[in-house]
């Protein structure tokens, strides 16, 4: 038996980078996927991807922002596969801004899908797993949000702070229902955003992004930098069995560059 064979996972900003890496990776685990994306030809893909390979998958156009995309979002699930077992909190956005630079065009259009939406998409679901007795919340932070100072920019880092105290305070009101929650927190992670970071880092830095990447990985005591595979297997094991009793943690995937 596959480690989530027949679990029902909803994966938010699941049409590329850790998003689609973790749907990709449940769904090899035997899952069912629900992709919940924004980008319609992205999530269309991805669906068709993983049902070409016998999996099964459905494609929900999702803007987390929309209390009725999320509503939407949990009706299609449940119409569809019956359950929501587990939940992957990973749409976010961000862009290289400097401290002086963010305006509060920038807080809110952070704020809105890596904290805010992350919330209602929370609150949702969880209702939903209260009904039923059980299910597991993944949080997709950063180490932005322990205070690491090379993050692309510090309304984003105080989103993702805010993305691990919601975790501790859900898991802790949520334990009684039998719901899991916990949070990932990537290091330098080499997805489309990554790589928007370092267009904006040769700008300001004047360096080339061969330089800025070698930059990156230096810093990292293991000296490499994550692929979204290795945020994927943390993502596999705390919504697998092995991880029953293990809620309300941070758990940072960075090659060593915060201890906490």
């Amino acid at each position: 038996m596959k480690r989530l064979d027949q679990q029902v996972a909803i994966v938010t900003g699941a049409g590329r980078g850790i998003g689609k890496a973790i749907a990709s990776h449940y769904a090899r685990e035997g899952a069912k996927v629900v992709i919940a994306e924004l980008d319609k030809s992205l999530g269309e893909s991805l669906a068709r991807e993983l049902n070409n390979t016998a999996a099964e998958a459905l494609f929900v156009k999702t803007d987390i922002r929309q209390f009725a995309d999320i509503a939407d979002l949990c009706t299609k699930t449940q119409q569809h596969f019956g359950s929501i077992d587990i939940l992957v909190n990973n749409a976010a956005t961000t862009k290289s801004l400097d401290f002086f630079d963010i305006t509060e065009a920038d807080w809110e259009w952070i704020y809105s899908v890596g904290a805010k939406g992350l919330f209602f998409c929370m609150q949702r679901v969880g209702a939903v797993m209260k009904a039923q007795g059980h299910g597991r919340i993944i949080n997709i932070a950063s180490i932005a949000g322990k205070g690491y100072p090379a993050t692309s920019n510090i309304a984003y880092a105080g989103a993702k702070g805010a993305v691990i105290a919601m975790t501790r305070i859900a898991a802790s009101t949520l334990a009684a229902d039998n719901i899991n929650v916990n949070a990932i927190c990537p290091g330098v992670t080499r997805t489309e955003l990554y790589y928007e970071v370092v267009k904006g880092k040769i700008k300001t830095l004047g360096k080339s992004e061969a330089e800025i990447i070698e930059l990156f990985d230096g810093s990292i005591p293991i000296k490499r930098s994550n692929e979204p595979e290795d945020i994927a297997d943390l993502a596999v094991f705390l919504a697998s069995k092995e991880a029953r009793n293990v809620t309300g943690q941070s758990w940072n995937v960075d090659g060593g560059l915060v201890c906490d």
